[in-house]
């Protein structure tokens, strides 16, 4: 008897071992974690949109991203006179060959610089040296490129003469 006791005792102890060496087998692994840190995107203005000199009266004025400025009402056009057409231009900077997308305030009024009276400018069309209208684009290798961005001016009969400014704004982001 004192043999199958012992016996016991010994395969119990066994399996105890047993049971304890696997409940310690463990194992570690180890990985290594990264960051980059990419240059911020910038945007910076360097020419102003300019509609150009009009005649007041009823009617509206384009000014695309290539300078040229069409008047849809011909009484409105006073020819060369005045200031030039332009549209504005904005230069970005940023991480090489990063995307960006491009967003410009909608609808913006133009108010007279000595009264009251408004028009609005709309329907803002940007071009990046794509040459195409746009609302992404991707930074060059070294980080920049160029938006030009047109608009279209609503002018309302009976605005009183005067020089009319307002502001808009041009948001980008990476993608």
């Amino acid at each position: 008897m004192k043999k199958i006791i012992l016996l016991a005792i010994t395969v119990i102890a066994g399996f105890s071992n047993n049971v304890q060496a696997q409940s310690t087998n463990t194992d570690v692994a180890t990985a290594a974690a990264f960051a980059t840190i990419v240059a911020p995107i910038a945007i910076t203005k360097t020419t102003d949109l300019q509609f150009g000199t009009v005649i007041s009266g009823a009617g509206t004025v384009v000014v695309a991203t290539n300078d040229t400025r069409t008047i849809a009402v011909s009484a409105l056009n006073p020819g060369d006179q005045g200031a030039a057409p332009t549209a504005a231009v904005f230069t970005l900077t940023g991480e090489a060959s990063y995307g960006y997308s491009i967003v410009i305030d909608a609808n913006v009024p133009l108010l007279n610089t000595g009264g009251s009276d408004t028009m609005t400018m709309g329907s803002f069309i940007a071009d990046n040296d794509s040459g195409s209208g746009v609302s992404t684009g991707t930074l060059s290798v070294s980080g920049a490129d160029t938006i030009k961005v047109g608009a279209t001016l609503t002018v309302t009969a009976g605005l009183t003469a005067g020089t009319y400014a307002g502001s808009f704004n041009v948001t980008v982001a990476y993608n």
